[in-house]
């Protein structure tokens, strides 16, 4: 870890404007000249102009960035409007991440010098005082970690905004995980990614023959319930502790004649009656359960599938530090969430009884989910912010860039991982040889 120590501050009342006295300041942090063109609310600039554009719109924004220095603090004066990117909004973070790798500024650390003159050049400014008031999106969530009532108040900060705010950034299917991208073709779309990722599930738990009962743990809107439903033939149980998801699940039953065929439980996943099953999945819930609760969630998949019966787990990795995804996420986004290296969560899930069979990597196909979802988002800006508010759906662009972000850098991943349920005999019901869809 560097220690940078720089007294050469100007921190005079006539050191320029605002803009230019905060890029001298911040000078020995980001390793020299401002790696973004700088506007301040006093009009002022400093910055190359073929940097991206920043403008920082009120004191209010620097006196949060005190409060909270780094992620947390610049999302708050971000989504509250307090600070704007100007332009393209992914390739602005992607030029700032690009820099700060190039400088080597991964673990540099003012030093109390440094510090002492940030501190007069903020007395100056005017930005000193009382942290101000989280924005009004910022999760608040009370009790002891991942208890029911816990969980389900997590779930309802991210997935009860509306069904209709998730149908302007999701496809048709309203499939809220990572796709199955099988071809480069210009006409291929998210919607056939998902498609084709349903299926490709269906087939890996070996939903071959109609009637075979499956469960759907963390069903979401519903996508691999309904198509397991209609095209494979099973009977289906989908879970959800989301009333919005059930809601909107419920209706596509009807009026697709499925009543006969489906049910959706509004259920927490240890709660699950009525099993064992032929098969069972989860999509990309594994991650809102806690690492303390893992083994509890893979026992409940365990329990819930016949001896022989496959159990197929797709769910986001990640290393290093900020295992729910960092100061943003956790704050906004998607709270108390855990993930952990894919190894890891292999681990847990074969100590919890199950034998892993296959793990099928998909992380470039989560790029390019999110730039799907990210394009149809911005094409219906103003709708979404007609129905949450602009601060709303300021969280969503920056959960949006970010996360295609993450998984274009590899600093998370996803995977399909696929178990069985060992019968007495060590029996299962894989196919000896690998299918190529599963490549």
């Amino acid at each position: 870890m560097t220690v940078l120590d720089r007294t050469d501050v100007t921190t005079t009342a006539d050191g320029g404007g605002v803009a230019v006295r905060l890029a001298a300041a911040l000078a020995p942090v980001v390793g020299g000249e401002l790696p973004v063109r700088l506007t301040a609310w006093d009009g002022s600039v400093a910055g190359s102009v073929d940097a991206p554009s920043v403008v920082i719109r009120s004191p209010q924004a620097l006196r949060r960035i005190l409060w909270h220095p780094g992620e947390l603090g610049a999302a708050q004066a971000y989504v509250t409007g307090e600070l704007d990117v100007e332009g393209d909004l992914d390739a602005a973070l992607t030029h700032v991440w690009r820099v700060a790798a190039e400088r080597g500024l991964s673990g540099v650390r003012p030093s109390p010098v440094l510090l002492a003159s940030l501190l007069r050049l903020a007395k100056d400014l005017g930005v000193l005082g009382p942290p101000p008031p989280a924005p009004d999106s910022q999760a608040v969530l009370r009790g002891r970690l991942h208890t029911r009532g816990r969980d389900r108040d997590a779930i309802h900060h991210h997935y009860d905004l509306s069904n209709e705010f998730y149908s302007l950034i999701l496809d048709p299917h309203m499939a809220y995980s990572c796709g199955y991208w099988r071809s480069e073709d210009p006409g291929y779309t998210v919607e056939d990614a998902q498609r084709d990722k349903l299926e490709l599930v269906c087939e890996k738990v070996g939903l071959g023959t109609p009637g075979m009962r499956f469960l759907d743990v963390g069903c979401g809107w519903g996508s691999l319930s309904l198509y397991a439903a209609e095209h494979f033939g099973a009977q289906v149980t989908g879970v959800t502790i989301a009333a919005e998801q059930k809601r909107f699940i419920d209706e596509r039953i009807r009026d697709r004649g499925l009543q006969d065929r489906v049910e959706i439980r509004l259920q927490d996943y240890r709660e699950i009656v009525g099993g064992p099953f032929d098969a069972v999945a989860s999509l990309e819930m594994g991650e809102h359960v806690g690492q303390r609760n893992y083994g509890t969630y893979v026992k409940a998949l365990r329990d819930n599938v016949v001896p022989g019966g496959r159990v197929l787990i797709q769910q986001m990795s990640r290393r290093g530090r900020y295992p729910g995804g960092g100061p943003f996420i956790e704050s906004f986004i998607a709270p108390d969430m855990h993930m952990r290296p894919v190894g890891e969560t292999v681990e847990l899930i074969e100590s919890g009884g199950l034998e892993v069979r296959d793990v099928h990597a998909l992380r470039e196909h989560y790029v390019r989910t999110v730039d799907a979802w990210y394009r149809t988002f911005e094409d219906n800006w103003d709708r979404a912010v007609g129905l949450v508010g602009e601060e709303v759906a300021r969280v969503w662009r920056l959960y949006l860039v970010g996360g295609a972000m993450a998984f274009r850098d590899g600093r998370m991943g996803v995977d399909q991982i696929l178990a069985v349920r060992p019968g007495n005999d060590g029996a299962s019901s894989m196919p000896p040889v690998r299918l190529p869809e599963w490549s």
